[in-house]
């Protein structure tokens, strides 16, 4: 089938042109509903994280991403829908369009996992990260038997600056953390907290350069 030489194709390059290596540090590669949150600094970090998945795992687990930037050609739409499977959400959804959170929701309930971005949008500026929207905390709270996967991207930002297209080689690492779920009756802003620090320990440098104090989005 010709997502399925798609789907190779892109992981073949993703592989090449970042030399990625997959780090299971908190967890290993299981065939259970998950949702892999990350660290958001450029345009191809689903991508990566979903090409270092091993092709059991991968084929159950969709990337939440925007659907005015995958819908807006043909070729996108192709390759989110067909490929990736995304669940494509919109940023500003209308009254009569479907809330971004019950999208995701009924995924995880049809037995998939997600990839998505609590942060909420790219971080291009110093901070290691942006506070985290409550977009993962109201999700969860939906199906709080959902494990949460903390996953560190590292380096892609420099492979894949914003604005280029053509990719500078350099080595990137994908790092999974130790997984948490909702505690019965957290809180949103304790959970936020709570898996931002998760996150932050995923990093390679455990998050010692991040100097800031945490915060949560609303």
């Amino acid at each position: 089938m010709i997502e399925g030489l798609a789907a190779m194709l892109i992981v073949l390059l993703a592989r090449l042109a970042t030399g990625v290596r997959a780090e299971w540090r908190g967890t290993g590669p299981e065939r259970r509903r998950r949702i892999y949150f990350a660290n958001h600094v450029s345009n191809g970090d689903f991508v990566l994280l979903w090409a270092v998945l091993p092709p059991a795992i991968r084929q159950t687990t969709r990337p939440v991403a925007a659907a005015d930037y995958w819908l807006s050609s043909p070729v996108r739409r192709f390759i989110a829908e067909r490929v990736f499977r995304a669940v494509l959400i919109s940023r500003s959804p209308r009254p009569d369009e479907p809330h971004p959170v019950e999208m995701m929701a009924d995924a995880l309930a049809g037995g998939a996992s997600l990839i998505l971005f609590p942060e909420g949008t790219r971080n291009t500026g110093e901070a290691r990260l942006l506070p985290f929207k409550s977009g993962i905390f109201r999700l969860v709270s939906k199906l709080p038997e959902v494990e949460c996967v903390p996953v560190w991207i590292d380096n892609l930002n420099r492979v894949l600056p914003k604005g280029e297209v053509v990719p500078v080689p350099l080595l990137c690492t994908v790092t999974f953390g130790e997984p948490l779920t909702l505690g019965e009756g957290e809180e949103k802003e304790a959970f936020l907290a709570r898996a931002r620090a998760a996150l932050m320990a995923a990093a390679p440098d455990g998050g010692d350069r991040d100097g800031e104090a945490d915060g949560n989005g609303a």
